[in-house]
């Protein structure tokens, strides 16, 4: 998709939120553009069950079934949340988020396999895991 300015990583937030976004755009960016904005004006939509219902809700919209393999992922979404806010935690309110996701989408987290470097896939993608937190087993997450 390549998010290159904040109306377009609004666009990609509210779409989430008004549940309009296309499927094809919600991509690794995508996630981090909306979890960026969502930090910076929504913060209470970023609270774990707020995000979970958010989530579900446009997964239903799009026709993502949420189940024991598919759909929202509570352990991915509260870490790449973390992950986010914690980016994000390094610049001054007035960078553009486009600078933001941009740094962000640039360092480890860009990569969308980086949270195997906390936790194993057998229990990344453990049914235990996609419906609520379970700690890294790797690794700590440093934020």
């Amino acid at each position: 998709m390549f998010l290159t300015t904040d109306p377009a990583i609004e666009r990609v937030a509210l779409g989430v939120i008004n549940r309009t976004l296309p499927k094809s755009d919600w991509t690794h960016e995508g996630h981090f553009a909306a979890a960026l904005w969502l930090c910076r004006y929504r913060p209470g939509l970023t609270r774990p069950e707020a995000i979970r219902t958010l989530i579900r809700r446009y997964n239903d919209a799009t026709e993502t079934p949420n189940t024991e393999t598919s759909g929202y992922h509570h352990t991915i979404t509260l870490a790449s949340m973390r992950a986010a806010a914690h980016h994000l935690a390094g610049y001054p309110g007035e960078v553009p988020l486009q600078a933001v996701l941009s740094s962000l989408m640039a360092s480890r987290l860009g990569s969308p396999d980086w949270l195997l470097a906390h936790w194993s896939r057998e229990v990344l993608f453990s049914v235990v895991a996609r419906r609520g937190w379970v700690d890294p087993d790797i690794s700590p997450l440093p934020f």
